[in-house]
């Protein structure tokens, strides 16, 4: 599937033309603005191709054992002999074990499904490995720039990519919503600028596409070959490729570099819920049955502890745990009763924002905060969540 394709199926060529013109006027977290046109010059593609001569026996691939064993599946930058730069975090990983350790533990909820998505695009399965780079796969890790989340979007480019942002909810944080926007805004780079060459988006990635095509003219105006690796870029995107080809090399033969990787299944190890009524992560624990921080690690976009379909359409719940959660959701607004659980309540016709509020003790505004209501429109049937002064929502 060519990238156009992909774009079109994804947002239609329409979008696509519009979030180019947005990107123009903002990049991600170390990016520049005030990108300069393309400079010319084909250079490969980094997508691998299906080969001609593949037959049918050689297409029953088996299953994947883990999460690694279908990451290393996907690699596809394994080939090339490792140059200085690669070398050198290649031994500065080796020599914190533990830190690679630390790191690929914190990846365990999500590898396997960031693993998926990229799979499922063509790219290079290292791509899921630039979370490790990015945010050390910290789901909230915040850097002094203002860069935020698993991928680490600055507030710009977020907002050009569509991630929401407000009080209650923070898209960036959302692994599985900021996931897709990175890997759109990496295919999008390669195509726009690059010609498919994925190495090159990933350093625009880091320092914005106007460095990256400045140096790439450089490059070309002496003659050398305009890739990566030619280029003379800042120094954290000079090492930006080497620290990922490094952690992706020690992956691919973790018993050579005496490196233990930890048992994480093949399969994404959680499921997605649709939210259609609003929800506490508190209680949303309590009806999967389990804890609220197990609940609040897989939601780190939520901020504050509290789900609206306003803000976000799906809630993420430990694998096994959906129609649980599912089917007590539906028992729960279909009760005839007004109180829909502590700390809820069910609009009821002449029901205003005014008198719910008196009725609970509380303000309008707590009302709209804790449910990310702008107005006054409320709709008979909706459920309120009522914040409660005696006992905090944890």
């Amino acid at each position: 599937m060519t990238y156009y394709t992909t774009r079109r199926r994804i947002l239609g060529f329409a979008s696509v033309v519009a979030l180019t013109g947005s990107l123009l006027a903002g990049a991600h977290s170390q990016a520049s603005t005030n990108l300069p046109p393309h400079s010319g010059g084909v250079l490969p593609q980094d997508r691998a191709a299906p080969s001609a001569g593949s037959h049918f026996w050689e297409a029953l691939a088996l299953e994947p054992k883990d999460a690694w064993s279908r990451l290393r599946a996907n690699f596809q930058w394994q080939d090339q002999a490792h140059n200085e730069r690669v070398q050198h975090w290649i031994a500065h990983y080796q020599a914190n074990p533990q830190n690679i350790i630390e790191i690929t533990e914190r990846a365990r909820p999500w590898l396997a499904w960031i693993t998926e998505q990229v799979e499922q695009r063509g790219l290079p399965g290292e791509i899921a490995l630039i979370p490790f780079v990015e945010s050390s796969f910290d789901p909230r890790a915040r850097s002094h720039r203002g860069a935020a989340g698993l991928w680490q979007f600055m507030p710009g480019t977020a907002d050009a990519l569509g991630l929401r942002r407000n009080g209650a909810y923070d898209g960036r944080l959302d692994v599985v919503t900021s996931t897709r926007a990175a890997l759109d805004y990496i295919e999008l780079q390669a195509d726009q600028w690059y010609d498919g060459n994925i190495k090159l988006s990933l350093a625009a990635y880091n320092a914005g596409a106007g460095t990256v095509n400045r140096a790439r003219n450089v490059s070309l105006s002496r003659g050398d070959a305009g890739d990566y690796w030619s280029l003379q870029l800042p120094h954290e995107t000079m090492h930006y490729l080497p620290k990922l080809k490094a952690i992706a090399a020690i992956i691919n033969a973790p018993d050579e570099y005496r490196v233990t990787l930890p048992e994480i299944d093949a399969s994404p190890g959680f499921a997605s819920i649709p939210l259609t009524q609003p929800l506490n992560l508190s209680e949303a624990a309590r009806l999967t049955g389990v804890s609220p921080d197990t609940m609040a690690d897989l939601n780190p976009g939520l901020i504050g502890g509290n789900a609206h379909p306003n803000h976000t359409r799906a809630l993420l719940v430990p694998v096994g745990r959906e129609q649980a959660l599912l089917s007590r959701l539906e028992n729960r607004q279909s009760s005839p009763s007004n109180t829909a659980s502590e700390g809820s309540y069910v609009v009821q016709r002449g029901d205003s924002l005014s008198l719910i509020a008196s009725r609970q003790g509380v303000s309008v505004e707590e009302i709209r905060r804790q449910n990310g209501l702008e107005g006054n429109l409320i709709q008979s049937g909706q459920v309120l969540d009522i914040p409660q002064r005696s006992l905090a929502f944890r």
